[in-house]
């Protein structure tokens, strides 16, 4: 019987999530020293989003994560354009209104302000221009369905735009401080014990 075996990845942006692509880079090509077979990401993340990202060969487990009934929270960072007043926290927190589809409720926190200049090493991709001054904020957001471009397309629907993203949590299991981009490390069984929430929000 296979050996089951459970990744913590630190997905950095410019790879896509697959196991293979024949025009990208994909987060498995991170894994080629791993003599494993049957390894899949759990879920995705964006080519431009970085953070956790699971990767296992158990397929029963990847789909108890995924699974929508199971409301498994994930914990996002960003950095994002525009203003993030009570109102607009409000739509959010309420299940905002997205092309085609209602998000469910989210718990969404804004953090502190800066400007783009200050964050020139995160908005990678942005044409900042003479933008250095424009205002940027920080927040956290956590959501507990997984749709494409979920978050990005939340913040947009309120007037924000997204210049960076990262995701930080599945559930309580926290993307390991020590953890640089492109490395990952395997589970203990502590760690898989903090995916699953019974209850959230």
């Amino acid at each position: 019987m296979e050996e089951l075996k459970y990744y913590m990845f630190h997905k950095p942006r410019g790879c896509i999530t697959a196991v293979t692509d024949p025009t990208h880079k994909t987060v498995m090509e991170y894994f080629a020293d791993e003599k494993v077979e049957g390894l899949h990401p759990v879920g995705r993340l964006d080519k431009d989003t970085e953070g956790l990202l699971l990767i296992t060969n158990d397929g029963k487990w990847n789909q108890e994560i995924m699974h929508p009934e199971n409301h498994v929270p994930k914990t996002y960072f960003f950095w994002a354009l525009g203003e993030l007043d009570e109102e607009k926290i409000h739509r959010i927190e309420n299940g905002v209104e997205l092309r085609g589809m209602t998000a469910k409720p989210a718990k969404i926190k804004r953090c502190e302000t800066k400007t783009l200049g200050d964050i020139l090493d995160l908005a990678s991709g942005i044409r900042i221009g003479n933008r250095k001054e424009q205002a940027v904020f920080s927040g956290t957001i956590v959501i507990t369905e997984g749709k494409k471009h979920q978050v990005r397309r939340m913040l947009k629907a309120v007037g924000c735009y997204v210049v960076y993203l990262k995701r930080i949590a599945i559930g309580n299991l926290c993307l390991d401080d020590t953890l640089c981009q492109g490395k990952y490390r395997e589970l203990t069984e502590s760690d898989k014990s903090k995916i699953f929430i019974k209850k959230f929000f």
